[in-house]
Order: structure tokens, then sequence, then C-alpha cells
């Protein structure tokens, strides 16, 4: 007589992704991914006309193409949307923008080494999304490797990006610069 092993529900999850895991992972990008992007614009426009807005715009732009390649991965996996995930990173954003900076008449110079802090910590996360997705394209034909390296390599590009204008605002804010 031979033994049946029983498979562990985790054995099970190793060998197909969870769809469920997975669409919450991803909302949950997808809120970080919304109130990045409305940050990244509300900088922009703060820094309207100066050279700090030239080096951000392309970035910008990446930020904002980005959160699409999201929605479009996301339908590619039969992954619905949570609206109140997304109205919940676009208000966290709003909320974020109360924080004091030291001036109550004009913009800080803190507000920009926050904003570019803040910018660059949603890339690192991010990032981490789009390496997660690459782990799982090994399994999942759905995914396109070839994208999300595309995704990856831009993504530490916009890190490298906003850490250099972090590090010259550091000077503007505490050095007078």
């Amino acid at each position: 007589m031979t033994e049946q092993r029983a498979e562990s529900p985790d054995a099970r999850r190793a060998t197909a992704t969870d769809m469920s895991l997975l669409g919450i992972y991803l909302n949950d990008h997808l809120a970080g991914a919304t109130a990045g992007t409305a940050r990244v614009r509300y900088l922009l426009r703060s820094c309207t006309g100066s050279p700090l807005a030239d080096a951000l715009a392309p970035v910008a732009a990446e930020i904002a193409d980005d959160r699409t390649s999201l929605f479009q991965i996301m339908r590619r996996l039969d992954v619905p949307v949570r609206r109140y995930k997304v109205y919940a990173g676009r208000a966290a954003e709003q909320v974020g923008r109360l924080k004091s900076n030291g001036s109550l008449v004009r913009r800080s110079p803190l507000s920009t080494l926050w904003e570019l802090e803040a910018l660059a910590l949603g890339v690192e996360g991010k990032l981490a999304g789009w390496e997660t997705l690459r782990d799982l394209a090994a399994t999942d034909e759905r995914l396109d490797a070839g994208r999300l390296d595309e995704l990856i390599e831009r993504a530490r590009r916009q890190h490298a990006t906003l850490e250099e204008l972090r590090h010259r605002q550091v000077e503007v804010a505490f050095r007078g610069a």
C-alpha cells in the first residue's frame, strides 16, 4: 500500500499565482502610483520655471506612464481596480501636503526636499513591485518579461535622478546655495 501525501496549501500556491493576493498587491501599488503621480505633478507646479522643474519634468512624465503600465498589467491579469484604494492614495498625497515646513507665507526649501525624498521612496517601492512581477513572469505567460525589464531599468534611472536632485536640494535647504 502506497502512502498518499496531501499537498499543503503553501505547496499548491507555489506552483500557481494566487490571484486574490496578487490583486491586493497590485491595487496597493496602484494606490502608491496614484499618490506618486499626484505628488510629482504638485512639485512640478511648485517649481515651474526653475532648473529643478526642467530636470524633474521627464521623470514626472515617466511616473505617469508607469501608472498607466500598471493599469495595463492589471487588465492583462484580469485584476479589478479597487477604486477606494485609488482614492485613498490620492487622499494620502493631499494630506501629506499639510506637513509643517517652517514657513507660513511662502514655500519652504524643506517642502521640496521632503517631496523629493517621498518620490525617491515611492520609486523604490515601484521598483520592488516591478521586480516582483518580473519574478512571476517566469511562470505566468501573461506577464511580459521584456517589458518588465524595461520598467525595472526605468525605475532605477528615475531613482538615480531623484537622488541627485535630492542631494542638490540639501544644499538649497540647509546651506542656502
